[in-house]
């Protein structure tokens, strides 16, 4: 048996599974996230642990056998996280979470350097850890000064479980500090932010295994030989799940944000459009991923003005895709990533009149979000990624209107995979399965079931890649008001 385990911003999910990657079971346990200040969002490590270990008895007290058979396990983690620890392991403050974005300032400074992009493939945002390292210096130097070392979310998970202080490519692609390319940490990146090699864990693939589960864990149950493999960052991890290795594959998420993302064979960065450019959670690999910061989440804010609730919205409209209406909405409703890198902007309603239903908002709504996405494809297709066709996962393609307009939108099949068959637990069981037993990614890592294909409807293609052009020339009147 393998254990996958997804270290989420709102709760831990454990996925037993056999050796051939079927479920055999799963567990979740919830926390919360505390926001102390405006823009500021942190997490108590020990609530990832506390998580943990819950969803472990969940699972040990339903499928015992199972659970005693485990060989391995590995984790999926939110990425960015900043976890201090001085010399004793001791957690210094609150981890400070990717959606924090106290350290703009920090973050713009270190984008200036010349080195920055170039080395790590990417705008310095200020989620990454580079400048929330860089903020506590500033404003919290007594804390700084004890920094020994700094762990990702997920990696912090890892030391508990193991005693070792390793992290892996995926998410140290996301820290600032690794040179990309080159797959090691950077001592230009690391100078920039006043840090050194000795304040980073060792740096890993996803599949190596860290280590077996240290006796100080033995309240968890697991067997005396699992095996700790180094795991993922979550949409890196997510890839996994859903056999997204390389070049031709990918998935859109329709979830609380938007994700379009790439499999890579070769480090292909692009900065300048805010793609994020990372090391891929298997040996030799590489993603790329455009962000809309908003994307279901517009949906949720649609929901609250009306009155009605998303799913009353969206089944309101049936499932034939009509042709772009008059209202048109602008989903910046938390600034937008990609390809924008635009914290402050904010979003628009235009178009509307006296006789606008909330279906016309509704169509509006999943039309704007939908335009976004084909800014993060056309972004990367512009470093030379190829998508044919894309799995469509997240809540947001529950919905048939909206999955059938997105296909038509980014003039892509998009292929629906059985409910509960991909996630980053699953790809994080299958990680485990690779580092245990040596099978290579691409056979273990496969595509899901696929339960249907959205095919873009041919009638609106063009009358749509026209409402796109117009979508995509609003950015800068959008950005113009106060």
């Amino acid at each position: 048996m393998y254990l996958g385990l997804d270290v989420g911003t709102s709760g831990v999910k454990a996925l037993l599974v056999d050796a051939d990657g079927r479920t055999v079971g799963s567990a979740d346990a919830t926390y919360d996230v505390t926001n102390p200040a405006p823009g500021w969002s942190e997490q108590d490590p020990a609530d990832w642990t506390g998580g943990v270990a819950q969803a472990l008895a969940q699972l040990r007290s339903a499928h015992g056998s199972a659970f005693a058979a485990i060989k391995g396990l590995s984790l999926s983690g939110h990425m960015h996280g900043a976890v201090l620890v001085d010399a004793e392991g001791a957690v210094l403050r609150p981890c400070i979470l990717w959606n924090d974005t106290r350290s703009h300032a920090e973050a713009a400074e270190m984008d200036a350097a010349e080195a920055a992009r170039d080395l790590s493939g990417n705008i310095v945002f200020p989620g990454f850890t580079a400048p929330k390292l860089a903020w506590v210096a500033r404003h919290e130097p007594e804390v700084f000064a004890k920094v020994a070392r700094v762990m990702l979310p997920k990696d912090y998970v890892v030391w508990w479980l193991t005693g070792r202080y390793a992290t892996e490519m995926s998410d140290a692609a996301g820290t600032a500090w690794l040179d990309v390319g080159k797959r090691d940490w950077s001592d230009t990146l690391l100078s920039l932010g006043g840090m050194t090699r000795a304040q980073m864990p060792d740096l890993l693939e996803g599949t190596d295994v860290v280590g077996p589960v240290q006796s100080a864990r033995a309240d968890l149950g697991l067997p005396q030989d699992a095996q700790v493999v180094a795991g993922g960052a979550d949409n890196a991890v997510a890839a996994c799940g859903v056999g997204a290795l390389g070049e031709g594959d990918g998935f859109v998420s329709l979830g609380t944000s938007g994700v379009v993302l790439a499999g890579r064979d070769r480090y292909a960065p692009m900065a300048a459009n805010a793609v994020h450019t990372f090391c891929h959670a298997v040996p030799g690999r590489w993603y790329q991923m455009g962000v809309v910061l908003a994307a279901t989440d517009s949906m949720n804010w649609l929901a609250r003005i009306t009155g009605q609730s998303a799913g009353a919205l969206s089944d309101a409209l049936g499932t034939k895709v009509q042709a772009p209406g008059g209202a048109k909405f602008y989903p910046y409703l938390s600034g937008e990533r990609t390809p924008h890198n635009d914290a402050q902007v904010r979003g628009g309603l235009t178009g509307i009149d006296i006789a606008s239903t909330p279906q016309d908002l509704t169509r509006a709504v999943m039309t704007g979000v939908s335009f976004a996405l084909r800014d993060s494809l056309e972004a990367l297709r512009g470093t030379g990624a190829q998508l044919d066709s894309a799995l469509a996962i997240g809540g947001g393609t529950r919905s048939p209107y909206w999955t059938q307009l997105l296909a038509t939108v980014l003039n892509l099949p998009l292929e629906r995979p059985d409910e509960g068959a991909f996630g980053a637990a699953l790809g994080a069981a299958r990680i485990a399965i690779c580092g245990v037993t040596g099978a290579a990614p691409a056979q273990v890592m496969s595509k899901p079931p696929i339960t249907d294909v959205i095919q873009p409807d041919a009638a609106h293609v063009a009358a749509y890649d026209d409402a796109y052009a117009a979508f995509a020339a609003a950015y800068p009147t959008l950005k113009a008001m106060p």
